[in-house]
């Protein structure tokens, strides 16, 4: 019997979750000129991996799953 009840269960989205939170963290101290260019990229991109996460486990299907995990790896790249 597993014990994922919903996608925060997965390790893979609390890691996920991690990145994100290290990513805004450590963005905070990055020049001001650069708040709307790489630190924007930088958070939308991290915020990606946990929600693209999420959606793909909310799909139900093994492919809708692995496409969501794809698109969260090119985040993460």
């Amino acid at each position: 019997m597993s014990d994922i009840r919903d996608f925060k269960d997965l390790t893979i989205w609390q890691k996920g979750m991690e990145i994100a939170e290290k990513c805004y963290l450590l963005t905070k101290n990055f020049p001001r000129d650069e708040l709307f260019g790489m630190i924007q990229q930088i958070r939308r991109a991290s915020a990606s991996i946990p929600a693209n996460i999420a959606e793909g486990y909310g799909r139900r299907s093994p492919g809708d799953y692995a496409r969501f995990l794809n698109i969260s790896q090119g985040s993460i790249n």
